[in-house]
């Protein structure tokens, strides 16, 4: 049986047999990260699988040594990250992700700064899925609980009105009750036609809202499938997810 093209089935952003790392060492051994517009892939596995190596690898902060990033049909490997934020991508980082002395709505205004229309509507949609925002509009982010802060910094991604969001473990360090309340903004974004691709240690919750999710070990893709059939598959249970 032949494989299908690719050429005729290319999901809207996939990062094809990634291999790469720092200095001689590679951390991605071939791993493939694929996601259609306006779904949620997730990334798990145990530390030091390479899984925020493989999101920068995707936008563009590690060169990879073979394999492919494409957007929307286009190779975008050899673009740097400032131009692939050109193309429709932004990355929420783990950590540093806020101006802690600007007030929410300034850090909002500062991700639209590329922009050269009037931006008010777009502040208005991050307003409305992110009502705590509006409420805090004038006080400083740093004065805020870590989950709100996140939320500032999702919604500040969101200002550049990309059609790929890339959050690096979006829920770190937060209660449970705010990671929830955090995945339910995600699973808002997506609604709205972005597609998400997020790394989270919180497997189990992150698989529950996945459309679609990669377990990697060392590097390379482990299991890939819908997050329903990876939370159901029992190896995936025992080892990654803690029974």
């Amino acid at each position: 049986m032949t494989e299908p093209s690719n050429e005729t089935v290319s999901p809207f952003l996939i990062g094809e047999a990634m291999t790469g790392g720092y200095g001689g060492a590679d951390i991605l051994n071939g791993c493939t990260i694929a996601v259609e517009k306006g779904e949620i892939a997730v990334i798990v596995g145990p530390n030091g699988a390479g899984k925020s190596t493989a999101m920068k690898a995707i936008f563009g902060m590690l060169k990879l040594r073979q394999g492919s990033v494409r957007l929307a049909g286009d190779d975008i490997s050899d673009l740097q990250p400032q131009e692939r934020v050109a193309k429709g991508m932004a990355l929420v980082p783990q950590t540093d992700n806020v101006f802690t002395s600007m007030t929410v709505e300034e850090n909002l205004e500062m991700g639209a700064f590329l922009r050269r229309d009037d931006f008010r509507p777009t502040m208005e949609q991050v307003y409305a899925l992110f009502p705590v925002l509006k409420d805090k509009r004038r006080q400083a982010a740093g004065e805020l609980s870590g989950g709100q802060r996140q939320q500032v910094a999702v919604g500040r991604a969101l200002m550049t009105e990309p059609s790929v969001l890339l959050l690096d473990e979006p829920t770190a360090g937060v209660s449970p009750i705010v990671m929830d309340e955090l995945f339910d903004r995600i699973i808002g974004v997506a609604r709205t036609g972005v597609t998400v691709l997020m790394v989270e240690q919180n497997a189990r919750q992150a698989l529950e809202i996945a459309d679609r999710g990669y377990v990697l070990v060392q590097g390379a893709n482990r299991f890939t499938g819908t997050g329903a059939e990876l939370l159901a598959n029992p190896e995936v249970r025992s080892t990654f997810l803690g029974g």
